[in-house]
């Protein structure tokens, strides 16, 4: 401390005043600044305590009321409470302070602190925040996801930042149909995507039996993503055709139920259109897309394809394929066909419709196991069913046989419906 002459305020220097001891190894944080320079000094009377506990600007006791409690070492305790009330004046002063009141009680020691990089105290501060809306479209059988953007999200490159994106998951299913995912943002904590993602054929009971699972992770070029964290949302929330929107904090991963009822999987989904024209007297069907296929393919996607068949088909004349689609288990065709037949012969006959993988140098695989009054049939050469297929006509049930009436009651009317593919075809061809 600097020497100061007779009658001299003490005066200190920045320096020593905020000095900490250095040592080597990890630095630890003092417990307070205090510690360093008390307020009082050591020995004083029991009958101080309560002078000790008084803020610093307090007003002063008369002379006369504290005349008769003086010692004779209080003329050199004076010169230690000049610099008492000189760090004492940073605790009363409306500006920041340096060190906690006297008044406060002691800070907990640092082995008790939590810890600020571990991300352990509260999930919202740690892991980030999440916007994103839902529209579930019920006459069009869409689920319109919007990815709006996150705050704050766990640093996970050495930057500290991180490339974001956020994937889609429709559960139960497993399928990699059923994943979809944004675009990945560079180097950000604070992303802003503004993208829409789809589900198409999306029926009312997967709003009430559905979840949608939304992950947050972040993109390595060299090394396996990382998962950052994520919500989910139980699809039986939303009401149909009604915008709802979500501010959610992001959650630690959460396990996956692995014994979900296997029976609620399924092969894919297609949607068909049907229209008798008068103009062409003849029936047009439209194979418009595919939804939630199966992966055949070693890089888990497919290559699908549609084919058709209007049965008792004698001549076997009534084959019609679509294009095959590269490497997608949602493929969108726009494709119709027409089969010139007249409006009375309908009723007697059935629409086969079915769904293959393409492969090039082998053969062609159904998408899904073919079984066959219990038992297992091979995939034959230049063709294998991919998902499975639709039969409608008048030997259909439920829905399938609804649309079949629905388009020979109304004629020149487009007629489109979603329909959950089968392995069940009974007299399907199971080669291309």
């Amino acid at each position: 401390m600097t020497l100061r002459r007779r009658g001299e305020k003490a005066t200190i220097s920045i320096q020593e005043h905020m000095a900490i001891d250095v040592c080597p190894g990890p630095i630890r944080p003092i417990k307070q600044i205090s510690d360093y320079f008390p307020r009082f000094p050591r020995g004083l009377p029991p009958d101080a305590g309560p002078r000790a506990a008084a803020p610093p600007d307090a007003p002063a006791r008369p002379a006369a009321a504290s005349a008769g409690r003086r010692s004779p070492s209080d003329g050199a305790r004076d010169d230690d409470e000049d610099v008492d009330q000189l760090f004492g004046a940073y605790g009363a002063s409306p500006g920041p302070s340096l060190g906690p009141s006297p008044a406060r009680p002691p800070a907990k020691p640092p082995e008790d602190e939590p810890d600020a990089d571990g991300y352990e105290s509260d999930d919202c501060t740690a892991l980030g925040t999440l916007d994103f809306s839902l529209l579930y479209d019920q006459e069009n059988n869409a689920l319109h996801c919007t990815i709006s953007k996150a705050k704050g999200l766990k640093p996970m490159d050495h930057n500290g930042l991180a490339d974001p994106y956020v994937k889609l998951h429709l559960l139960p299913g497993a399928s990699k149909a059923n994943k979809l995912r944004t675009k990945t943002l560079r180097n950000t904590l604070n992303p802003t995507w503004n993208e829409t993602l789809t589900y198409y054929g999306i029926t009312d009971e997967d709003m009430i039996r559905k979840t949608l699972r939304i992950s947050v992770c972040d993109e390595d070029k060299f090394r396996h993503n990382e998962f950052i964290g994520e919500t989910r949302v139980p699809l039986k929330k939303l009401k149909p055709n009604h915008t709802k929107t979500f501010s959610i904090c992001l959650e630690k991963q959460l396990p996956v139920d692995k014994t979900e009822d296997k029976s609620l999987e399924e092969r894919g989904r297609i949607l068909i259109s049907l229209k008798y024209s008068s103009q062409k007297q003849g029936l047009l069907v439209g194979i418009v897309r595919c939804a939630h296929l199966a992966a055949m393919d070693a890089n888990g996607y497919s290559d699908p394809y549609v084919k058709t068949y209007l049965k008792p088909d004698v001549d076997k004349k009534s084959k019609h394929k679509t294009a095959v689609k590269k490497k997608t288990l949602n493929p969108e065709f726009n494709e119709e066909f027409c089969y010139e037949i007249k409006h009375g012969d309908l009723a007697k006959k059935t629409l086969e419709v079915t769904v293959w993988d393409y492969d090039i140098g082998k053969s062609n695989d159904f998408i899904g196991p073919w079984e066959s009054e219990g038992h297992h049939v091979p995939r034959y050469s230049f063709g294998s069913l991919l998902a499975g297929g639709v039969v409608l006509g008048i030997n259909a049930k439920g829905e399938r046989l609804k649309h079949w009436f629905d388009c020979l009651k109304n004629k020149d009317k487009r007629i489109e419906r979603w329909h959950t593919l089968t392995n069940e075809l009974p007299g399907a061809v199971l080669s291309d």
